[in-house]
């Protein structure tokens, strides 16, 4: 008899053992790794002048001893047979209905190609959220989605290429894409207001907003 997933396991499973995070600039919940366990982030970080070469992440309250561990916990959990579950569970049980948009990976990126499947598994089952992700795992989300067909890709699920250097304008993509200081697309204005907020703006999770145009952070 299989197990009932109560939020209880569901943390267990996830990594996730004080729920969700939530961070203060965006609308709703997120899930984190850490910025040292991304793979191609961690191959531009070391190159002057890369989106990942000041990566926020890697510093301010991500540094925290807590907040390290919990990193650790979630990347050790993507190996448990019952973590696509207990995702759906932990963000169904948590997304306001009223504002239902979840960001994946506030820090780090997807691991390998059956990590982006399980998130566009967990879009599938929860179309009623909206899911935002930045990558700059490309072969992972190509392959990804050749897998699924891009017929049958989540339309609630967006991915977004993130560009390799600061200040150049974003490449041709199938995908959405998101740029810091080209001064192409829709330019993000959440550092317009102290302390930085959404606000009401919706752009990331818009599948119709080709490209966002962040600040250097």
């Amino acid at each position: 008899m299989q197990q009932p997933m109560t939020l209880k396991l569901a943390k267990q499973l996830t990594g996730h053992t004080s729920g969700l995070g939530r961070p203060s600039k965006m609308p709703g919940y997120s899930t984190a790794l850490s910025a040292y366990a991304c793979l191609t982030g961690k191959k531009l970080s070391e190159i002057t002048g890369t989106s990942c070469a000041k990566c926020y992440a890697k510093g301010g309250n991500y540094q925290y001893p807590d907040v390290q561990k919990g990193h650790a916990r979630r990347l050790a959990a993507l190996v448990n047979k019952g973590w696509t579950d207990g995702m759906v569970r932990l963000i169904d049980h948590y997304t306001d209905p009223t504002d239902p948009y979840f960001r994946i990976h506030d820090s780090g990126d997807f691991q390998s190609v059956g990590h982006v499947l399980r998130w566009a598994e967990i879009a599938s089952r929860l179309p009623h959220i909206n899911f935002w992700a930045p990558t700059q795992e490309r072969r992972f989300v190509a392959s990804a989605r050749f897998i699924v067909g891009v017929a049958n890709w989540p339309t609630n699920l967006v991915i977004r290429v993130s560009s390799i250097m600061m200040g150049e304008p974003p490449k041709k993509s199938s995908l959405p894409t998101s740029t810091v200081r080209s001064g192409v697309g829709y330019a993000c204005r959440a550092y317009d207001t102290k302390p930085a907020h959404c606000g009401t703006c919706r752009a990331c999770w818009n599948p119709n907003v080709r490209n966002v145009d962040y600040h250097e952070q």
